[in-house]
């Protein structure tokens, strides 16, 4: 955190054109996990990027104001805002505050959704689109009764490739209850998943 500040301070834009490059595949990441799976024809990732990059170069002389989490973690919380904020437009929807980002909530309301998506196409079982889709009907349900932080630390961990310590900022926890959840939400995910794998009861 420190080191990113200092070459923030001393180098201005060009240091942040820089993070904002070296953080880029993580970043990809991020919006290909989050990114609703109905605008996945209609959305790219790198427009997305681009915005986010537009309101993170205005505002972030405010960030080295106040430095309360690392540089990743604030960027990618704008990130998440320009996601949401392209989606809404593209559904019509107005802005709410349920769908302001906050550094210890993600989307949660998608976060089981797009787990679902990803393992559901991961699952052996018939690919015909009507029992695949029930198939992740099923596994969102199934992951939507977890518990909401622990979701949303296996999403981080798991499927944005988040250190233990961005989690923990992420979230507002400390290292070791962001630890203790991620072992606590791959035990639950995986009880879940042996019930959708062929063979597996």
């Amino acid at each position: 955190m420190n080191d990113e500040l200092e070459r923030l301070q001393c180098g201005g834009e060009k240091a942040l054109a820089e993070l904002f490059s070296e953080y880029r595949d993580r970043l990809e990441r991020l919006v290909d996990f989050r990114l609703d799976h109905r605008l996945s024809s209609r959305v790219d990732p790198s427009d997305v990027l681009q915005e986010a990059y537009i309101e993170i170069a205005r505002r972030y002389r405010e960030y080295l104001n106040a430095p309360n989490v690392s540089f990743y973690v604030w960027v990618r919380q704008l990130t998440l805002q320009a996601l949401i904020d392209i989606q809404r437009r593209h559904f019509g929807l107005k802005r709410t505050p349920q769908q302001e980002v906050n550094l210890k909530r993600g989307p949660s309301e998608s976060t089981s959704d797009s787990i679902a998506q990803i393992l559901g196409a991961q699952l052996t079982s018939p690919s015909g689109a009507a029992i695949r889709a029930e198939e992740i009907r099923q596994l969102h349900l199934a992951l939507a009764s977890m518990d909401e932080i622990d979701r949303e630390v296996l999403a981080l961990r798991h499927f944005e490739h988040l250190g233990n310590g961005e989690v923990a900022e992420t979230l507002g926890l400390t290292a070791t209850a962001a630890s203790n959840r991620y072992i606590r939400a791959m035990t639950r995910l995986s009880e879940i998943m042996q019930r959708f794998t062929p063979g597996s009861t």
